[in-house]
């Protein structure tokens, strides 16, 4: 079964107050996004990549893709106004019957990890972490509990079955409807379709701030540079 690998790589990183988005910025020594597209050409079942991006990026992308060898055919997808915008505008151009989102902000996904996921027998199926610590709903005061242990902590990447996905994503667009995330929208206009959670890990965090950028470092010294 081959899959196409739409990749988020729209955020302007505002959070990180710096000059370039945070998945252009270096993380031990290298683009935090090409630690996502190396992995991701050493998986034969991703036939294309389509980076979602601003069209100001993708020359530098084009050069770090030469740069680091990856031979994986990549086009582009125009960065929509939202997360979820961009996804639709990523699923338009796909052409397999399915599809992996990931974000450009995660880079500590393993190959074992999209190993895992597409070998799922379920076709649609995400990356997800008990959550570790008490949660309780609420503002400025506590309006109520959450029971933990029937909560995920939801990561990527995900899996879908393009057409079912990209048919949930044309009526949340119609509705004006708004999720942060592919599975609890796909569970939302099709809660009758199985979506498996494959345990993730805890170092698989998303980079948004300068203190995550930190973090990544020592993730990638402790973990990753170990493993070499």
């Amino acid at each position: 079964m081959n899959y196409t690998l739409v990749l988020l790589s729209g955020g302007v990183g505002s959070r990180m107050q710096q000059s370039i988005p945070k998945q252009y910025m270096l993380l031990a020594g290298k683009p935090m996004i090409m630690h996502i597209l190396d992995k991701v050409d050493k998986i034969e079942e991703i036939e294309k990549i389509i980076v979602v991006c601003a069209e100001e990026y993708r020359v530098s992308l084009n050069m770090m893709r030469e740069q680091y060898g990856i031979k994986t055919p990549i086009t582009y997808a125009n960065a929509g106004e939202s997360r979820q915008a961009s996804v639709l505008s990523g699923l338009k151009m796909v052409e397999t019957d399915n599809v992996i989102i990931h974000e450009a902000a995660r880079p500590f996904v393993t190959v074992d990890d999209y190993k895992e996921l597409i070998d799922c027998p379920l076709e649609n199926a995400m990356i997800g972490l008990d959550i570790p610590f008490t949660v309780l709903k609420g503002h400025d005061k506590v309006e109520g509990l959450l029971t933990r242990s029937e909560l995920v902590n939801v990561q990527l990447p995900q899996k879908f079955n393009t057409k079912i996905l990209l048919d949930a994503h044309k009526k949340a667009e119609n509705e004006g409807m708004k999720f942060t995330e592919d599975a609890s929208l796909l569970f939302y206009y099709n809660p009758e379709i199985p979506i498996k959670i494959i345990k993730g890990k805890d170092y698989n965090i998303k980079v948004t701030t300068r203190m995550d950028m930190l973090t990544g470092e020592i993730i990638y010294d402790e973990i990753f540079r170990r493993r070499k």
